[in-house]
């Protein structure tokens, strides 16, 4: 989830993995699969780096889940 910022200041957690698209005319907005739209403070440039640290960190854990722990390569489900 990536948290992101409504007009009123308050803040909530969004599943990039259903956005379908991003608008900037002037405000940003994001549009979902289902047809929802979301205006948010925050700049495409913003949200699109948001999604991109929400992956990485996503593929990390698949790498090494606990940080305490030795390497091991991807984990087999």
């Amino acid at each position: 989830m990536i948290v992101v910022t409504r007009l009123n200041d308050s803040q909530f957690a969004i599943n990039p993995d259903l956005i379908e698209r991003i608008h900037a005319n002037p405000d940003t907005t994001l549009v979902m699969v289902d047809g929802a739209n979301f205006i948010v403070t925050e700049t495409i440039d913003e949200v699109i780096e948001r999604i991109a640290h929400y992956r990485a960190h996503v593929i990390s854990l698949a790498y090494d889940p606990d940080p305490d722990e030795a390497p091991r390569g991807p984990r087999r489900i």
